[in-house]
């Protein structure tokens, strides 16, 4: 029997994200893109930063941007969050799909927009937080639905690119 990356890249379902793997990448990643379909109905997406609190994820945006107003016309949108720019080894991504929800009032700006500046500048939130409590400030909170696609590529023989195989020793530390 071989695993994908020996012979092929077909059979993917192996190299799906575990659940605390899932976890741990959506913490470590700063960006997401975020999916939405555009007034015409075309697909669209933007690169934002993001916070995961309490099991949903916040995005900040400004009244009047196409993908606020997307969210607001149709909650269906999606996120992708990939490792890239982080110190996690391998290439994990995972595709969320969600519910969208915009939110204007001041007691989820003053709960959210700290968490988010803390995030977005740890060494100067309060002049992150100043930038980002601005008039047309909206919160986008993405409730998770499905994670429809997610990939590990710690997973596949020779992590995905054809390198050299693993050994027993090496793929029983990652299990």
């Amino acid at each position: 029997m071989t695993r994908v990356g020996d012979r092929d890249l077909e059979g993917m379902d192996q190299a799906r994200l575990a659940a605390a793997d899932r976890a741990e990448l959506v913490e470590a990643a700063r960006e997401c893109t975020f999916l939405f379909t555009d007034e015409e109905g075309w697909p669209a997406g933007v690169t934002m930063s993001h916070l995961f609190h309490d099991g949903v994820f916040w995005l900040t945006a400004v009244t009047g941007r196409a993908h606020a107003a997307a969210a607001e016309r149709d909650p269906r949108v999606g996120l992708v969050i990939s490792n890239l720019g982080t110190d996690l080894p391998g290439r994990r991504m995972v595709r969320i799909r969600g519910r969208a929800t915009v939110h204007r009032d001041r007691a989820t700006l003053d709960a959210v927009l700290p968490l988010l500046a803390r995030r977005l500048q740890p060494r100067d939130p309060d002049r992150m937080l100043r930038l980002l409590d601005s008039p047309r400030r909206v919160l986008i909170r993405v409730e998770p639905v499905s994670y429809p696609q997610t990939h590990d590529s710690r997973k596949i023989a020779g992590d995905g690119r054809g390198g050299p195989a693993q050994t027993r020793s090496t793929e029983a530390q990652r299990d």
